[in-house]
């Protein structure tokens, strides 16, 4: 982190003049997870109403599959170049005997987390369900042989959580993924395969997923990246998820700007309009937006990698998420086991903590009036304007114009901040003995 000085520019002062707010900005029909919005509105133009989780501001990522046995990522196929005949042999090592649904929607609550995201099948080709388009799957070519996903679905009904399956569009194991793209070579296929059954085939799978398994609140695609140029035929399969589950939401992480049929724009450990992963399109869409990121470097379980991000660290990313105007999904990569490492654990329920006291200026928010700065974001709800100051060491701080403003507090007391105009601004004074190591909340008062 550092810090500049806050030098605004003209069309700095202008973010707050021009910004606009409401529960249904972008005329969405909103899909409320967190009880936090009650009206429906429609989008004609997307289909059977899609909708965002823009309430619910922060869910859970997550990631597992038959690659947590060797616990070196959920790229250890691709990236050892291991082929599919000597793959396979992780599956019969693959039984999850402490899973608990229970449990890991449980962590999910605890965490302040509104929904999960859970992995149905990666790139690896490997089913976490119960799939009868082959044996590839965790009930059919495991000592597990049940479906934790039913369990998984079953569990988020009974607790109150929305469920969305991830779904891999590419596959490094089915021999009709042809003709290969950038990845997979290394598998060992035939290489005498037809696309166009490949696509059935996963249009059969999303069918079981959506039939199978009660209300899902969306399906999360991945891999398109792999061959973008091919006809993946996606208003057939678009059209085919929404005559299953109308209310069914669409994302895909093909890092482009969204495809027509599609109803929220995801980022992929980035937050929206940034590129430091270097695979990112910085364009931002009018769709509502949704940011992932890892607790430590993977996705998948990797028993080596201890570089967990910290606490602080994470909830910067979760606020800075909200104040760019979109959710966190925030990833855990399960052991081999079904049992969560204790360090996400510890993590997560820091995060839940910090949500009991702070979640107010978070759920329920749309990003605020005075745009993303390095120390820190804006965040608002209703006529509420919340001020997240991050990172900002000084006593003084620069804002520009917020018409109607004319007082500041800190969130959750009574204990009024000096605020007051400055060339064409507003300056913000800071004492020392008011400020949070965390995130001091201030909330702008509007003129009555």
């Amino acid at each position: 982190m550092y810090n500049t000085a806050v030098l605004l520019t003209g069309e700095e002062f202008d973010d707050a003049k021009n910004f606009k707010t409401g529960a249904d900005s972008f005329g969405i029909r909103m899909l409320d997870l967190c009880g936090c919005c009650s009206e429906l509105s429609t989008f004609g133009v997307q289909s059977q109403g899609a909708a965002m989780v823009q309430d619910a501001k922060f869910g859970m990522f997550i990631h597992w599959g038959v690659y947590s046995v060797p616990g070196r990522g959920e790229w250890v196929m691709e990236n050892e170049k291991i082929p599919i005949v000597e793959y396979e042999k992780f599956a019969p090592q693959f039984n999850p005997t402490e899973f608990s649904a229970a449990e890991i929607v449980a962590l999910a609550k605890a965490a302040g987390m509104k929904y999960i995201t859970i992995t149905s099948k990666h790139h690896d080709g490997f089913a976490m369900f119960a799939t009868k388009q082959n044996k590839w799957n965790i009930v059919d070519a495991t000592p597990y042989a049940k479906d934790p996903l039913k369990q998984l679905a079953d569990e988020c009904r009974k607790q109150g959580i929305k469920l969305f399956f991830y779904h891999s569009q590419l596959d490094w194991h089915n021999p009709d993924y042809l003709p290969l793209g950038r990845t997979g070579h290394s598998a060992g296929r035939a290489g005498t395969g037809d696309f166009n059954q490949y696509l059935e085939f996963m249009d059969a799978q999303l069918t079981e997923l959506l039939t199978n398994y009660g209300d899902v609140a969306g399906i999360w695609f991945d891999g398109m990246w792999d061959k973008p140029d091919p006809d993946w035929q996606l208003q057939r399969t678009y059209s085919l998820i929404h005559k299953l589950q109308p209310s069914a939401l669409i994302g895909s992480n093909h890092h482009h700007a969204p495809y027509d049929g599609e109803d929220f724009q995801m980022f992929e450990k980035d937050l929206p309009g940034a590129n430091t992963a270097g695979f990112n399109q910085t364009s931002i869409s009018q769709l509502p937006l949704e940011t992932c990121e890892t607790v430590n470097g993977a996705w998948g379980y990797n028993k080596t990698d201890k570089n967990f991000k910290s606490v602080p660290a994470l909830i910067h990313y979760l606020v800075r998420a909200a104040g760019s105007n979109a959710n966190f999904l925030l990833n855990i990569g399960p052991m081999p086991t079904g049992q969560v490492q204790p360090e996400f654990v510890e993590r997560l329920r820091a995060m839940g903590q910090w949500l009991e006291k702070n979640g107010d200026t978070i759920y329920g928010t749309r990003g605020g009036p005075i745009t993303p700065r390095s120390w820190g974001v804006s965040t608002q709800k209703g006529n509420e304007i919340f001020l997240h100051v991050l990172d900002w060491p000084d006593e003084y701080l620069a804002l520009p114009d917020v018409p109607g403003i004319k007082a500041a507090h800190l969130f959750g007391s009574n204990t009024p901040l000096e605020l007051k105009p400055l060339n064409g601004g507003l300056l913000l004074r800071l004492p020392k003995q008011n400020s949070d190591p965390m995130d001091t909340i201030v909330v702008l008062e509007h003129t009555k």
